[in-house]
């Protein structure tokens, strides 16, 4: 039997909530922890599958892992056991965490040789490693992928700092080339470099390791190979994602709730992009405060044409909330065009909405015109399952202010990018029960 959520929804909720630690950052910081045999120290950690399946990889290949409180840990990366990469148990393990590849980098550098299983995680559309791939080899790495056992061997004794023009601007590959090059001999020049925030978190972090990176925060790094990293202490953000989520989930269900220590210079245009949809939110010190609203309205462009909101590379706006910019204009006042650029098949869950009584219309697999209701007509409960992560917490939303019950099935989707997500929503007023 799977775990799923009964929500009876249409209810207002009202409260404080606090974003948890950035699930994209964790997965690269925690992976740089094998660039040193010092111990470095990581607060700020969320609590969900996919990171926690990390932490124990790492403990698995021989890090001395500590967990000081509920959201903080200290690694001792001084014995690596090499013979693990080519174990089944890695096999199992790393070929179930999509973040597992982000290891390979670190492992390079140090150690000059690296096994990955061919990764898995999310179905929405192929996510390419070559980014990946193709900057170890440019750094003189060779790798063969061997059919019989399905593992990618690398061979990086010799790491030469080199120009990359990335083939496309991957945060995960851009952070990976990082990791093989803080150790690489003379330096690395990476063009088309992704500058997300997680990825500036990285290089931070990286350089009070003792790295040298300049270009920080823009897509051209320069990285001065140096002999070795020391230990050091990080903290992760807290995750725009779960904040644009929040946002969306207090407009649409006309609540008045406060988002705690957003890093609010961190979000870039996330905030205008809800803004743009009629959403009134105030900064109040750190905190973004929402207050209820019974109607909000999609601006029209200058020249009065309808709204169109596409994701991009930092510092566009993030692909990954464009499935809650959706839902949450269905009880918008006007139309808007959502353009999901990245990934093919993102925008499939809107049949699920469709069934709740939302009116969008499917362009095709990138696009969807949403007409909103402007709560005239209010969402009706239905019984759904998660496709992804993100996708899942839309329907999570609309769900929550919709009528009637509704029932969301693979809820283990949502659970590997929030944190506890029942008992928080619970705490704001929502009726969610799991069973």
């Amino acid at each position: 039997m799977t775990n799923a959520f009964v929500i009876n929804g249409g209810k207002p909720l009202k409260g404080e909530i606090t974003p948890q630690g950035a699930k994209n950052e964790a997965l690269q910081v925690i992976s740089a922890v094998l660039l040193t045999e010092e111990k470095v120290t990581i607060s700020n950690i969320p609590d969900i599958k996919d990171v926690n399946k990390l932490i124990e990889l790492l403990g698995d290949m021989g890090v001395i892992v500590e967990r000081i409180n509920e959201h903080t840990y200290t690694f001792e990366a001084k014995d690596i056991n090499q013979d693990f990469f080519l174990s089944e148990a890695f096999k199992s393990k790393g070929g179930g965490l999509r973040g597992s590849i982000m290891i390979v980098g670190p492992l390079l550098a140090r150690f000059g040789k690296a096994s990955i299983p061919k990764p898995g995680g999310d179905k929405i559309g192929r996510r390419r490693l070559d980014t990946h791939f193709l900057g170890f080899e440019k750094l003189g790495a060779q790798f063969n992928y061997n059919p019989e056992n399905g593992f990618f061997n690398v061979d990086a004794s010799n790491l030469q700092g080199t120009y990359i023009l990335l083939d496309e601007a991957s945060v995960t590959g851009t952070a990976n080339v990082v990791m093989a090059a803080v150790l690489a001999k003379g330096t690395t020049t990476i063009y088309n470099a992704a500058c997300e925030p997680y990825l500036q978190q990285l290089c931070k972090m990286l350089s009070r390791m003792g790295a040298k990176i300049n270009g920080i925060g823009s897509n051209l790094l320069t990285i001065e190979g140096v002999e070795k990293l020391g230990g050091t202490e990080h903290r992760l953000l807290p995750d725009m994602i779960e904040i644009g989520s929040f946002i969306g989930l207090a407009a649409m269900t006309g609540s008045e709730i406060t988002i705690k220590d957003v890093q609010y210079k961190e979000l870039g245009m996330i905030p205008d992009v809800f803004r743009r949809l009629g959403i009134k939110l105030e900064l109040r010190g750190d905190d973004i405060f929402i207050p209820a609203q019974e109607h909000y309205e999609i601006e029209t462009f200058i020249d009065g044409s309808i709204m169109t909101i596409a994701d991009a590379p930092w510092p566009g706006f993030t692909p990954d909330l464009l499935s809650i910019v959706l839902v949450v204009a269905i009880q918008a006042k006007g139309s808007v065009l959502i353009h999901q650029k990245m990934f093919e098949s993102r925008l499939f869950f809107v049949d699920k909405l469709l069934d709740m009584g939302a009116q969008i219309i499917l362009c095709d697999p990138h696009r969807a015109t949403v007409i909103g209701l402007d709560n005239q007509v209010k969402l009706r409960g239905i019984s759904m399952t998660s496709p992804d992560i993100r996708a899942g917490v839309s329907l999570l939303i609309a769900a929550l202010s919709a009528q009637g019950q509704s029932t969301i099935y693979n809820i283990e989707q949502i659970e590997r990018g929030y944190q506890h997500i029942d008992t928080r929503l619970k705490a704001l007023g929502a009726d969610i029960t799991r069973i």
